[in-house]
């Protein structure tokens, strides 16, 4: 009986090596998605329902790039590869727009000069833009590359885990750190640029710093990963692709999925705001204490669920395991909101009790997304899989882009969500203005502003951002995948066929070559 060769798959070191990019690559991301809306809105002043705007259509054309860039992705053969060549060149425009988007002319001023507020506005929209077209270039080989890098479900699952974990570690570390190292500059500065300056300064003083750490890690990958699944030989147009993700079920229900559950996308956003003024109140000491309390609690849960979700998968289908957690997720994010409406004043920032409730309530809020988001790019991956089945070709890249494309858009929602709940309450422009200036003036007398009832209405939209929108998208996102297309057998038949064929292919390209096992064979760990 012929023997089979070994499935193809990545090195440990090639695994590595990833995982510090993606790192990298998810410190860049999160300055953007952690900082900017808040610079834009709380520091330079510009109105909530503009930032709201700018962000969303930004984001909205963006997702759609993200289509037509996965179509150059799977048009694109190099000797490199089809992702490698746009990992090698794309991270340093990236940390170049990075930092544009956080210099601007100055501040917006309501009643000002019509010119300069319009060209502050253009200026951030400008560059936002400018960044999110450029992040779409690295961002969709980085995860398309995966479904190229192994022959093994088990691997790619488990690297699809991995990537997750070390994507949100880079993400937690610049969502703890950025609003705390920017208050703490800006308080430096502020000394001879004056509060307002000093901050604006500050931040970008920190993105520098950060971006510049992201860059150098995100580069590593281009030069050290392999591809080991070939392209597929046809070329397919824009207009084919769409028609390629329609006719594929699975695809469709994970990215509908994705786009119900957008306001999920709030914890991120609004956890800053929270942290500033109810807990913080501008000091970055208590802020930065507060980020990893709460943060570190949703971040623990996060990682931990992440690392288990590789082995829950081999005793539980993988739509079991996506739709429960996102059901489960939705209570401990509705209980934040009841808990923040029973407790005294300010009580959720000054008891002990209070601060240890939120924390385990974040954690398991954590946890349950934790598993939703490695489920997604590991449900996406079969879903190329069972497109190579009944169509022979692989389209990483453009169903890839669907998650950076999920990514973007999910993100543009929430934005323009917690835009309106700021305008509603009037958080916004002139009113962030008096509460900053009553911060940086605050005597040992006057209240903190979580203990004045002038600003109960601004915590109260606070706390309701980052607890009901999460928890009604939780349960929004497990309609379209109730009756989920692709169940895990199915997905283990056509991937067992795939490598046969793959293998068979071998054979009559290349009768007389014999595969060596010690370049395609996985490093035992």
């Amino acid at each position: 009986m012929e023997q089979k060769r070994k499935l193809l798959t990545y090195t440990k070191s090639e695994r590595n090596v990833y995982l510090l990019s993606m790192l990298g690559q998810n410190i860049t991301y999160n300055i953007i998605g952690a900082g900017l809306a808040y610079y834009l809105q709380f520091t330079i002043l510009i109105p909530a329902m503009t930032v709201g705007i700018i962000m969303t259509l930004a984001r909205v054309w963006d997702a759609v790039n993200d289509f037509m860039m996965g179509t150059i992705v799977d048009k694109t053969r190099t000797k490199w590869g089809k992702c490698r060549p746009y990992l090698i060149f794309i991270p340093l425009p990236i940390y170049i727009f990075t930092v544009l988007c956080f210099t601007n002319f100055g501040f917006y001023e309501i009643g000002g000069n019509a010119a300069r507020n319009a060209l502050i506005v253009g200026w951030a929209a400008f560059t936002y833009v400018l960044y999110g077209m450029t992040y779409t270039i690295g961002d969709i080989p980085l995860w398309g590359v995966t479904a190229l890098m192994t022959e093994d479900d088990k691997d790619r699952n488990k690297l699809l885990s991995l990537a997750r974990i070390a994507g949100d570690f880079g993400g937690g570390v610049i969502l703890l750190l950025i609003l705390p190292v920017a208050l703490a500059i800006s308080g430096k500065l502020a000394e001879t640029m004056g509060g307002p300056n000093g901050e604006r300064y500050g931040f970008l003083v920190t993105v520098l710093i950060f971006g510049f750490v992201g860059y150098v890690l995100f580069q590593l990958c281009g030069f050290k990963i392999r591809e080991r699944i070939p392209s597929s030989k046809k070329k397919y147009t824009m207009k084919e692709n769409f028609k390629i993700i329609w006719g594929n079920k699975p695809f469709r229900q994970i990215l509908l999925s994705g786009i119900l559950g957008s306001p999920k996308m709030l914890i991120a956003l609004a956890v800053m705001p929270l942290v500033t003024y109810y807990f913080a109140s501008k000091d970055s000491t208590q802020a930065l204490i507060y980020l990893v309390v709460l943060g570190g609690g949703y971040f623990i849960g996060n990682f931990v669920a992440m690392a288990f979700t590789p082995r829950m998968i081999c005793r539980f289908s993988k739509k079991r395991l996506y739709n429960g957690s996102n059901l489960l997720s939705a209570l401990p994010f509705a209980l934040i909101f009841v808990l923040y409406r029973i407790a005294p004043r300010g009580a959720l920032a000054s008891s002990p009790v209070y601060v240890a409730v939120l924390c385990v309530l974040f954690a398991v809020c954590g946890g349950a997304t934790g598993v939703t988001i490695v489920l997604q790019s590991a449900m996406i991956a079969d879903c190329v899989d069972f497109e190579e089945y009944k169509n022979g070709t692989r389209p990483d890249g453009v169903f890839f882009s669907g998650q950076t494309f999920l990514a973007k858009l999910t993100t543009g929602i929430a934005t323009i969500l917690s835009a309106a709940a700021y305008a509603y309450v009037g958080f916004s422009d002139e009113k962030v203005d008096a509460l900053n200036r009553y911060i940086e003036n605050m005597g040992p007398d006057d209240l903190l502003p979580r203990l004045n009832p002038e600003y109960d209405s601004i915590m109260m939209i606070l706390f309701f951002l980052i607890s009901i929108p999460p928890a009604i998208g939780c349960i929004l996102s497990v309609i379209p995948t109730l009756k989920y297309a692709l169940n895990d057998d199915v997905h283990d038949v056509i991937l067992r066929e795939l490598n046969e064929r793959r293998q068979l292919s071998e054979k009559e390209l290349l009768p007389d070559m014999a595969v060596s096992d010690d370049s395609s064979a996985k490093e035992n760990d």
